[in-house]
C-alpha cells in the first residue's frame, strides 16, 4: 500500500492507494496510524485533483478507483457519482435511483461506509427533510464541501451571460 497525507480546509486526509488505484481516502484522527508517506504517481494525481477542488477549480474527478464493497453498495456508491456537482440528493431519492425504494437505511450505511469521501460525492446526501446527516469527516466538514460547491455554482452561474429572448 502506499500513502500520501494532503492538509486541506476541512483537516488532514489520508490518501491510499494500491498503485494503480485509490483504494480509500480517510479523514485523519486519532483512530488513524500514521504510515509515512511514500506516495506514487496515482497519489500525486489524487492530491492535486483534490487541491483544485477545495481552490474551486476543479468539479469533478478523473481518477482509477479501486473501493471494494457488497453489489449493494457499488451501487449506491455508483449513485453517489452520478450526483451533479453543487446538487445534493435524500437517501430517499438515492434507494430510487438504485431500484430499491425501501432501502432507504441501506443506502444510508452504504452511504456511510463510502471509502473515497469527496470523490464519490457521499457529502451531496442529506436527510429527506433537508438536514445535514452523518458524514466520515463531520457534519462542520459536510457543510464546508456544500457551501464550497453551492459558491462556485453561484459564481459561473453569474458570469453566465444572459440571453435575450
Amino acid at each position: 500500500m502506499n500513502y500520501q497525507h494532503l492538509d486541506t480546509p476541512i483537516g488532514t486526509l489520508r490518501l491510499v492507494s494500491n498503485g494503480a488505484q485509490i483504494l480509500k481516502i480517510e479523514f485523519e484522527g486519532p483512530y488513524n496510524t500514521h504510515a509515512a508517506d511514500n506516495p506514487d504517481s496515482i497519489l500525486v494525481n489524487c492530491a492535486d485533483q483534490l487541491n483544485a477542488y477545495f481552490a474551486g477549480k476543479r468539479t469533478c474527478f478523473d481518477l482509477p478507483l479501486g473501493a471494494n464493497g457488497t453489489p449493494f453498495q457499488q451501487r449506491v456508491w455508483s449513485a453517489l457519482a452520478g450526483i451533479p456537482y453543487g446538487e445534493v440528493r435524500s437517501y430517499k431519492d438515492i434507494a430510487h435511483i438504485i431500484g430499491h425504494p425501501a432501502a432507504v437505511r441501506a443506502v444510508g450505511a452504504a452511504n456511510g461506509h463510502n471509502p473515497l469521501p469527496i470523490v464519490v460525492p457521499c457529502h451531496r446526501v442529506i436527510g429527506s427533510n433537508g438536514r445535514l446527516t452523518g458524514f466520515a469527516g463531520g457534519l462542520k466538514a459536510k457543510s464546508h464541501l456544500l457551501q464550497l460547491e453551492a459558491r462556485l455554482m453561484h459564481q459561473t452561474a453569474a458570469k453566465a451571460p444572459i440571453k435575450s429572448a
